[in-house]
């Protein structure tokens, strides 16, 4: 990582490949402008594109955690690009690189075989802020 990429905020993001609904949408366009830094996501079709093309508007730095299985990929442009990993692996990276992880999953309910709940876990394991934004829009942010 760059000197001026250790200098800026960095705020992981986790979705869903479905995508955000439009208050997930509203939501995280909110959360993002009140802030600044670099965005690091998975480079995924769904949240993740979704999520890139709010936070390249709003004037955010990118790194993207590209998948090695390249069919769901987005492929956005971004700031910079680490190396492609498998999907858990790429996860443990966007937590791994972040301060803070914000989530958009599809469902309220934690569910078990869900990518984005597995990274919300492992965020909270590594003592990461973990913010989710549920499909109405509301937020949970624990002190």
């Amino acid at each position: 990582m760059s000197s001026e990429q250790s200098t800026v905020r960095h705020v992981g993001f986790t979705g869903t490949q479905v995508g955000m609904t439009t208050a997930q949408r509203n939501t995280l366009t909110d959360l993002l402008k009140s802030r600044s830094g670099c965005l690091h996501h998975g480079d995924c079709l769904g949240a993740d594109a979704e999520a890139h093309e709010i936070a390249r508007t709003l004037g955010w730095r990118i790194t993207l955690h590209p998948p090695s299985n390249r069919t769901k990929r987005a492929f956005c442009t971004a700031d910079w690009t680490m190396p492609e990993a498998d999907y858990l692996a790429r996860n443990h990276f966007i937590v791994a690189y972040s301060e803070e992880l914000v989530a958009a999953p599809k469902s309220n309910k934690e569910e078990l075989r869900s990518g984005t709940w597995a990274t919300i876990r492992y965020a909270r394991k590594r003592k990461r802020m973990v913010t989710i934004i549920y499909p109405d829009g509301s937020v949970e942010c624990p002190p």
